[in-house]
């Protein structure tokens, strides 16, 4: 998409090595992957130097740009951002091309960051919200790499030659999706990403892998067969409760609707039902929300909120409630309304800089939208009926199967 407004190229490549590619024992080698890439660099065939951990972060300063990788669970991404004059733009490609094609995965710097991780996941297990979290993910996606978790013995089992052979068979130029926005034509946008893969496509040409074979199919989030809950005793001030269920793929046709419903149901903050029923109507908690989290297979609908020990059973039947009730009737006409005003009135807001407009492009290739999806996202919106959402939270929603986390709830609340 081409922004001429400033001279800025924002840049994202996004490959199928998300941490759903993870295997079991070694949960979180997608993220440390992406992390190490750009802890230095190997010297080129072509003479270019070596560079560490230091060496690369001023040769990044030095151009006013930045370069950086991130995993989530289906995507391994690569962002650049550099002004678009001739001989920045040129050097800042040749450096990133060199961080795709050529990354070191210093063994030293791993062992260091390790223990970085190793320390915050110690620190995270002794908070209530994380020990929560994992039980609602365990109990909502089974054995689906959606719910693995990065631990210590997980982050044990991993070392450079892991990262280096999950760089080698996934991130490659023919798995890639690039986007782009910025000050750049067509023209000079084809040649950039030629620059960009050129190392990289070297580099797999000498290891002789010409072509791509399909990667093997990860198998769908298998739907709650019956109600789960799970009561954890933790020594806190506040019970922290977590309900849920599989909710659907991106892709999915009721996406709009779907989105459109929860703001009416809990993602609308206090126009939302949860809120008006758990709290302003009984004072059950400060907060309550829901969302859907889509992939590219059916992330979890979540509903969450804090409350007193001693109310946490009661907050749970209303909330439950509340789902139930939207799911049966849906939402009345003035709350539906009310959600479409607010989604077109904001959506200026979804597209108002580069960052954003990366986001939504790279949204729109990653899971093969129509390319007019912009255009008419308002219009989308805008030809929702009540019908609609409700028929589309009856497909997805099955309130008697959900999963329930309480953790912290005095023991009449089990």
């Amino acid at each position: 998409m081409q922004s001429p407004v400033i001279p800025m190229l924002d840049l994202q490549i996004d490959f199928d090595a998300g941490s759903r590619r993870d295997p079991p024992l070694q949960a979180g080698l997608a993220d440390v992957t992406a992390s190490m890439s750009n802890k230095g660099l190997l010297g080129g065939p072509d003479g270019a130097p070596a560079l560490d951990e230091n060496e690369l972060g001023e040769a990044w300063a030095d151009l006013g740009a930045s370069f950086g990788a991130d995993a989530s669970a289906d995507r391994m991404s690569f962002s650049l951002r550099s002004l678009t004059y001739p001989d920045l733009l040129d050097k800042a490609v040749q450096l990133a091309a060199r961080e795709l094609g050529e990354p070191a995965f210093p063994e030293k710097i791993w062992l260091r960051e390790r223990e970085t991780l190793n320390a915050a996941i110690r620190e995270a297990n002794t908070r209530p919200a994380t020990l929560a979290a994992r039980a609602f993910n365990t109990a909502v996606y089974g054995q689906h790499p959606y719910g693995f978790e990065m631990t210590e013995a997980s982050l044990a089992r991993i070392d450079v030659d892991a990262m280096k052979a999950l760089h080698s068979a996934l991130i490659v130029p023919c798995r890639a999706k690039v986007s782009l926005v910025g000050a750049v034509n067509r023209a000079q946008a084809d040649a950039l990403v030629t620059q960009l893969f050129a190392r990289l496509q070297a580099k797999v040409a000498g290891q002789g892998a010409a072509t791509c074979a399909a990667l093997p199919p990860v198998d769908e989030v298998a739907a709650l067969t019956q109600p789960v809950e799970k009561s954890i005793t933790f020594d806190s001030a506040q019970a922290h409760v977590l309900m849920g269920q599989p909710g659907y793929k991106r892709t999915d046709p009721d996406f709009f609707a779907l989105v459109a419903g929860n703001y009416t149901l809990g993602g609308g903050g206090f126009v939302s039902r949860l809120m008006k029923e758990v709290r302003e109507k009984r004072g059950l908690v400060y907060s309550v929300y829901s969302y859907f989290a889509p992939g590219l297979h059916a992330g979890a609908f979540t509903l969450g909120f804090q409350t007193r020990p001693d109310q946490a059973k009661e907050a749970v039947q209303v909330a439950t409630g509340v789902v139930a009730d939207f799911v049966t009737h849906g939402p009345r006409e003035a709350e539906l309304q009310a959600a479409k005003d607010n989604l077109i009135g904001g959506f200026a807001l979804r597209i108002d800089s580069n960052r954003k407009l990366l986001d939504n492009v790279a949204n729109i290739a990653w899971n093969n939208l129509p390319l007019d999806y912009l255009d008419t996202w308002t219009q989308q919106v805008d030809k929702l009926t009540a019908a609609d959402v409700k028929a589309a939270f009856a497909r997805k929603l099955q309130p008697e199967k959900m999963v329930t986390v309480v953790l912290g709830a005095e023991p009449s609340a089990k």
